[in-house]
């Protein structure tokens, strides 16, 4: 009597609302967005539960035989509630208290409990709980067949790590499909049901295989497996490929941008329709622009690259005065944090390096030495006609240094001279004119002097060389001609925040500016002289394939400069890597793709920037320590062309052997037209004499016989004059 009253109690939501069976056929699971790359790569996910939904049809033969073996043998013959099973928990384990008798909860009362959980009513709470999951049981039975029961369990169960259902946890624990799981592979993952943390793999990997092995039994037992196969399988070692999206992703930099356009897109939509999605919970699919590929060269040049070099840099600082500089910057550092009591105490932390993570004792200063002499670097490619982002690196780790240098402000140097000598175009100058080289005192400016790279003077250079060189007296010069507001105009226009001062040592890049900005301004070079704005994203779709925003990428850009103008400064740009200061793209890594492109090297070699591109690619490096004042010695490792270039090059370097991105990156360059077809056609570098000859070749007339004698008789008195001043002052008359 009083166990039906209890019974009936629970039906009748006595002790909270029981689920009717139209509002299970409505349960919708809360599914993980999946954002994929251009070439259909899953790059993250955003999730209140880290959850993808799968169907039937997904799981491979041995997950179910896994399950079913393990979890409920009986599966496939009773309607929710396996009686026997009931009744050997109820006196096994309440009456006999025997903790080894097993679990009499069925697949459907465990789905019953993944998919509302269980409340908490006191000494009540586990009877109270066990029935409504009896009650709920049968309903899920009465509404789907028993292939929708399993689909919805796999998709709801928990594997640990905030990871639910199947698919998340093959891709956390195995990097895969679960469509793609392997026999061992399903084994183990069925294996953490039955305590998700002790017998997860990666933390407690024996545990995991002792567990798998138990599945393996089990599905011989039930003979899904004959004795040869489990025998055999359970042989193999506990083999994971492990994959954190939410801390190790590829692209987590790229994947805060695109969570934040997403969040805009979102919002619009629900201005204009009033349809509501929510990118956590909804399962929606996020196409991106980026490509998995490009993304992955570019990762890799940064673990060669930067490995090499941050070892060089790290040996520098271990000795003489640059350990006693970093000594005072840390001291003074600990200081302005107020950490000096606790400056000296270790602690056990976790640290990156280039060789993976490992965990070390160490000191609040060590700490700090190690910290402020790592290189960090950033990196994008895009396409300049349309703005995808392509490539979007931020930093050397996203888990232990998650500021993105794609948007650091520091000081661009000579990638900021294309800015100059485009504005000098756009006024009519052409790459033939001569730049003055003598040496120069600014006396309104402190007396400043600009030096060249190679400390030489004299002479002239013509505007292409000087550029395709990075000439600084030369620029400083043609700075000297161009209209600081002509200059100021073409700087903002390219996308610049920051404001341009009227110094001549603006003209070597002292402003500064970042990564993303400088690549929309050589996307405008590259494009023919329009600014574009990045784009992320392509698409986005609801798990059942419905598109609720597509991206044309059909902007309408203001030009801001001439055809004229971009098509001379692409000309002179890529002199610069042909012949000036980006050869070591075509001599030293072997990139035979057309390309234009500029190094920069900021004072004291703090930065090195380097920018490469043509009509179908721009890719805008820069590599630096968190503060200037931790920078190598020369330029043998800090120039742009040692530092940052490489990391271009050896990117280059995997796209050559790419067909599929080769055939992209492959465009020409359009040829100068006819008009001015030959307007760099003229020497590089004039001494002032040959400049001299130059003008005279261009005014001389014809001279008759007389006069050809008489300027012979002419000069051959001057010489008679000079032997004789020579002779009592033994010096020339100069």
């Amino acid at each position: 009597m009083l166990s039906g009253l209890f019974f009936g109690a629970i039906y009748y939501d006595v002790f909270g609302h029981l689920y009717s069976e139209n509002e299970l056929k409505d349960f919708k699971n809360e599914t993980a967005s999946l954002v994929i790359s251009e070439d259909d790569v899953i790059i993250g996910k955003f999730f209140a539960e880290n959850r993808t939904n799968l169907t039937f049809e997904d799981f491979p033969k041995s997950l179910i035989n896994a399950l079913v073996a393990t979890e409920d043998a009986r599966y496939f013959e009773h309607s929710g509630v396996d009686t026997r099973s009931l009744f050997r928990v109820l006196f096994k384990s309440v009456l006999l208290r025997q903790k080894n008798s097993g679990g009499g909860s069925t697949i459907t009362q465990q789905l019953a409990k993944n998919m509302y959980g269980r409340k908490t009513f006191g000494t009540l709470t586990l009877p109270v709980n066990k029935i409504k999951e009896i009650i709920l049981a049968n309903r899920l039975e009465k509404i789907y067949t028993k292939e929708d029961i399993l689909t919805l369990y796999l998709n709801t169960v928990p594997f640990g790590e905030n990871v639910f259902g199947i698919e998340a946890a093959a891709r956390r624990y195995y990097n895969k499909s679960a469509k793609d799981l392997k026999t061992d592979e399903s084994a183990v993952l069925i294996g953490m049901l039955k305590a998700n943390t002790y017998y997860n793999p990666r933390i407690y990997p024996e545990h995991a295989l002792k567990r798998r092995n138990v599945v393996l039994q089990q599905m011989q037992k039930y003979e899904y497996l004959n004795e040869d196969q489990a025998d055999s399988i359970e042989k193999l070692p506990l083999k994971l490929n492990y994959s954190n999206l939410s801390s190790e992703g590829k692209a987590n930099y790229f994947l805060v941008q695109v969570k934040k356009e997403v969040k805009e897109i979102l919002k619009d939509i629900e201005q204009t329709t009033g349809d509501k999605y929510n990118m956590y919970k909804d399962g929606l699919i996020i196409e991106t622009t980026l490509n998995d590929h490009l993304q992955n060269y570019v990762l890799r040049s940064f673990a060669v690259h930067l490995k090499k070099m941050q070892k060089i840099l790290r040996k520098q600082y271990a000795s003489g005065r640059y350990k006693k500089e970093l000594s005072e910057m840390v001291d003074s550092e600990i200081k302005k944090l107020k950490l000096t009591g606790i400056a000296d105490v270790k602690k056990n932390r976790e640290l990156f390096s280039w060789d993976g993570f490992y965990m070390d004792s160490i000191s609040v200063r060590d700490s700090l030495k190690y910290d402020l002499t790592f290189l960090h670097a950033g990196f994008l490619g895009m396409d300049p006609e349309t703005g995808a982002i392509k490539a979007w690196v931020g930093g050397i780790d996203f888990r232990t240094h998650p500021y993105d240098q794609v948007y650091a402000q520091r000081q661009v140097a000579s990638t900021f001279k294309p800015v100059l000598y485009a504005t000098a175009l756009e006024n009519g100058m052409m790459p033939c004119q001569y730049l003055e080289n003598d040496s120069i005192v600014l006396t309104d400016y402190d007396n400043w002097t600009p030096q060249n790279y190679d400390k030489k003077t004299g002479g002239k250079y013509s505007v292409a060389a000087a550029l395709a060189k990075s000439m600084n007296i030369p620029t400083v010069n043609l700075f000297l001609q161009t209209p600081f507001k002509d200059l100021e105009k073409t700087w903002k226009e390219l996308g610049f925040g920051q404001e341009l001062n009227d110094k001549p040592s603006v003209a070597l890049g002292t402003e500064n500016a970042s990564i993303y900005e400088l690549a929309v301004a050589y996307a405008a070079f590259a494009n023919g002289g329009k600014r574009i704005d990045p784009q992320m994203i392509s698409q986005i779709k609801t798990a059942d394939g419905k598109v609720i925003y597509k991206n044309d990428f059909k902007q309408e850009p203001e030009p801001v400069l001439s055809k004229k103008t971009a098509q001379l400064l692409n000309a002179i740009l890529q002199k610069a890597v042909n012949e000036g200061t980006g050869t070591a793209l075509r001599k030293t890594y072997g990139i035979k793709l057309p390309l234009a492109g500029k190094t920069g090297t900021s004072q004291d070699f703090a930065d090195a920037w380097f920018a490469a591109y043509n009509p179908s690619m721009v890719m805008v490096t820069r590599v630096g320590a968190s503060m200037p004042g931790i920078h190598f010695r020369t330029g043998a490792y800090g120039s742009g062309s040692r530092l940052a270039l490489p990391l271009v090059g050896k990117t280059l370097q995997s796209i050559q052997r790419d067909n599929t991105l080769r055939r992209f990156f492959d465009a020409q360059f359009e040829p100068l037209p006819e008009e001015y077809a030959d307007a760099l056609d003229c020497e590089d570098y004039i001494e002032d004499s040959q400049i001299e000859k130059f003008f005279e070749s261009i005014f001389k007339k014809t001279e008759t016989t007389s006069e050809k004698a008489a300027r012979k008789a002419e000069r051959k008195a001057k010489r008679k004059n000079r032997s004789f001043f020579k002779r009592i002052f033994g010096k020339k008359d100069d």
